[in-house]
């Protein structure tokens, strides 16, 4: 009867957890992507007894190089 405000809660659909694994192919296939289109390219080292990584990225990033220069601090006479 009241089926019209609460709704039908059998068929909710259930979300899918990512696994470790497929957290981590989806984090590297993004890193992937986005260094592929750097110019110049990072550097990237890589700490096999940490277990770590560390990406060096150049001074500009392609993106930043379309935005506007930052105001000076000094007034304009």
């Amino acid at each position: 009867m009241f089926k019209f405000l609460f709704g039908n809660k059998a068929s909710a659909a259930e979300i899918k957890r990512e696994t470790q694994r497929e957290t981590i192919e989806r984090a590297q296939r993004e890193i992937n992507e986005i260094l592929a289109t750097l110019s110049p390219k990072a550097k990237i080292t890589i700490y096999p007894d940490e277990g770590t990584m560390t990406i060096d990225l150049p001074e500009q990033m392609p993106d930043e190089a379309k935005a506007l220069p930052a105001p000076s601090a000094a007034p304009i006479p």
